[in-house]
């Protein structure tokens, strides 16, 4: 029987698979019918302990059979955190404390756009001792930033409109499991994909969707980037940038979902509200870090394959790139010691460190510079930050009234759902304001002409 029959049948843990898997193998080869065996499987599922000594199947209901789970053991004291900001997500507050709880969290932080995640809220930054936690990296590993500075007049963006739009959509994929038909090149594709078995399962799919974007918050941009004094290479002015945020496709989902359900079943102890914080050491947290680092390669080919693309269709040169990564977990030292910190929807703003932080479709982004900011762990909000669920924002919008107010902003949409308006964000301004000790603002991106995932598609930030 294959997996998707016995999970019908009520086996679904991996371990359990594999006995059922051996367990029919053996008694097909001594005459058992199909039929008998389904519904012997069936039974041991639902009642495994009436089963325990079957000559055939005894080891399947050992398998079944609940063990008694081992007591949470908490740290004797939570963990240190900070938090940014003011009027906080109570959820995301709830979240990071019941994070500083682990027996393997070292520091914590919350930046100002913190709201409710999977395990560790989005905008929290979590030290931990020698443990990485795929639900504290996130869904969309590797999810980054990248703005290109370009040589074209910013007078195209007006002039041109209609030219910039048709390059757009020519050059770009939205959704999930979009994709290109010919897959571009990128030396990530060289890369060794056999560092674990799922990586190269999935490497001709991640090849495929190189250089698309995804769904939810994901975005490509046109816009105008100020300078109001020299930087980045370039000098005092006005420029016209490309902007996009996205992240490591279908790839990255693949491999959260693996190692997340996995580190789920070797911390069957961690109760409820904790159970997405299940960490991973010894060989399998060496293989997902692998994964992960893997799909860190793969997430920044795709944002400068997109770019490339985009700049050969313009026909322009580049002034400046700048490029940055959240979801993802670093080896770092922090107050004389060798941690691992997870930044969960947390931008890296070490010392000197260029980053961008985004706002909304009629808001600007901003490229700013870390100030390595200790308590914070070098670290720094991501975004301006939801204020409200995607359910709930599509019952509060209509396209109607945005429409309106992009129109004032002096924003193109191409494409977006009701879910990623300007009304489901928080003011960027007052976002950076609150972390102002965190970063400083370099340069300010303001969008124009604006793409993203169709109305439809699933999120997957």
């Amino acid at each position: 029987m294959k997996p998707r029959e016995l999970r019908k049948l009520g086996i679904a843990e991996k371990e359990a698979v594999k006995k059922a898997g051996q367990c029919i193998a053996k008694a097909r080869s001594a005459g058992w019918k199909q039929k008998e065996l389904r519904l012997l499987v069936r039974e041991i599922a639902e009642e495994p302990e009436r089963f325990a000594h079957h000559p055939q199947f005894g080891s399947l209901a050992e398998a079944l059979i609940e063990k008694p789970r081992e007591a949470f053991k908490p740290r004797n004291a939570p963990a240190p955190y900070h938090e940014w900001g003011e009027n906080l997500d109570p959820k995301s507050i709830d979240q990071m404390k019941n994070a500083c709880l682990l027996p393997v969290a070292v520091q914590g932080a919350l930046m100002p756009d913190a709201h409710m995640g999977y395990g560790l809220p989005i905008g929290g930054v979590l030290a931990t001792d020698n443990a990485v936690i795929p639900y504290a990296v996130g869904v969309d590993i590797a999810c980054r930033m990248m703005l290109t500075v370009t040589d074209i007049p910013v007078t195209t963006l007006r002039g041109e409109k209609q030219r910039l739009i048709n390059i757009l959509k020519e050059q770009t994929r939205f959704g999930m499991g979009a994709h290109f038909r010919s897959p571009h090149d990128h030396a990530v594709m060289d890369a060794d994909w056999s560092v674990t078995p799922l990586t190269k399962k999935i490497k001709d799919k991640a090849h495929s969707q190189l250089g698309t974007s995804g769904s939810g918050n994901h975005f490509v941009e046109y816009g105008t980037l100020t300078l109001d004094r020299p930087d980045l290479s370039c000098a005092k002015g006005t420029y016209l940038a490309i902007l996009s945020h996205s992240g490591s496709r279908g790839a990255g989902s693949r491999i959260a979902t693996h190692y997340s359900k996995l580190a789920m079943t070797q911390h069957p102890e961690l109760p409820r509200p904790l159970k997405h914080l299940a960490w991973l050491d010894s060989e399998d947290g060496q293989a997902y870090w692998a994964a992960m680092n893997l799909m860190g390669e793969y997430a920044s080919a795709n944002h400068h394959v997109l770019h490339r693309e985009l700049v050969r269709a313009l026909r322009c040169n580049i002034h400046a790139q700048v490029e940055n990564h959240h979801n993802f977990a670093w080896r770092e030292e922090h107050n004389g010691r060798s941690v691992i910190v997870h930044r969960k929807g947390a931008t890296p703003a070490g010392k000197g460190v260029l980053g961008v932080i985004p706002g909304s479709m009629a808001s600007p982004a901003f490229v700013v510079r870390g100030k390595g900011s200790v308590p914070a762990m070098n670290s720094a909000s991501h975004g301006a930050g939801r204020v409200m669920s995607r359910s709930q924002a599509k019952q509060s919008f209509s396209w109607s009234t945005v429409k309106k107010e992009l129109a004032k902003a002096g924003v193109t949409l191409i494409s977006a759902d009701i879910d990623e308006v300007p009304g489901v964000y928080k003011d960027i301004h007052t976002v950076m304001a609150q972390q102002d000790d965190l970063v400083e603002i370099v340069a300010r991106f303001d969008p124009v002409i604006v793409k993203m995932a169709p109305p439809g598609e699933q999120p997957e930030d």
